[in-house]
């Protein structure tokens, strides 16, 4: 043992050689920490399936967990818009109710996630057991609109197939369609 010396504990025995980590072990800790973090990752990204209960018109619940509907942006259950006539009607009750009706014609229902948003529900795609997007129908369907406005929208298709064809919101003159949906809630109309 030459050049090294060995740590003596106070009654006299020899403590245990520790030697400082070499390289290798700094790589191989360092990997096993990276494969921990990405495990934990994935299986907070790992889908979600089940039968979902609407809470909202943009939001269902599975298995315990809240989940925002990606690019989605369904009125209010208070919420009162304007149909053809131009008389109110509660369009985010209505748009809650459509929601259900077309979620149990075909479960389980299956989402991936996207992220978090800043209520720490998951935010994500949905789709039925027969492989309809959740998503695209409420804002084809009219029941919500497109959230996403910064590159024309995830569903900027859709959207335009619901003022197209008069459905859900857009049943009133598609100029004030937006203004009834977001009037009362003092946003920015993002359609």
């Amino acid at each position: 043992m030459t050049g090294t010396k060995s740590a003596v504990a106070a009654d006299g025995r020899r403590a245990p050689h520790s030697a400082p980590l070499g390289s290798a072990s700094r790589r191989t800790i360092g990997a096993v920490l990276a494969a921990l973090l990405m495990t934990h990752d994935a299986g907070a990204a790992e889908p979600i399936i089940g039968q979902a209960s609407v809470i909202d018109g943009d939001t269902i619940e599975i298995a315990g967990e809240r989940v925002q509907l990606n690019s989605v942006d369904a009125p209010e259950e208070w919420q009162v818009c304007l149909d053809e006539r131009g008389a109110d009607y509660r369009c985010g009750k209505e748009s809650a109710s459509a929601l259900d009706a077309f979620l149990s014609a075909s479960r389980p229902t299956r989402c991936e996630f996207a992220g978090r948003d800043r209520y720490g529900r998951f935010v994500g795609t949905c789709l039925r057991a027969d492989g309809k997007d959740v998503n695209r129908w409420l804002i084809e369907s009219g029941n919500a609109v497109d959230r996403d406005t910064d590159n024309k929208g995830l569903y900027a298709s859709a959207q335009q197939t619901a003022k197209s064809n008069g459905a859900g919101i857009w049943r009133a003159q598609p100029e004030h369609a937006c203004t009834a949906r977001f009037g009362r809630v003092n946003r920015k109309p993002s359609c």
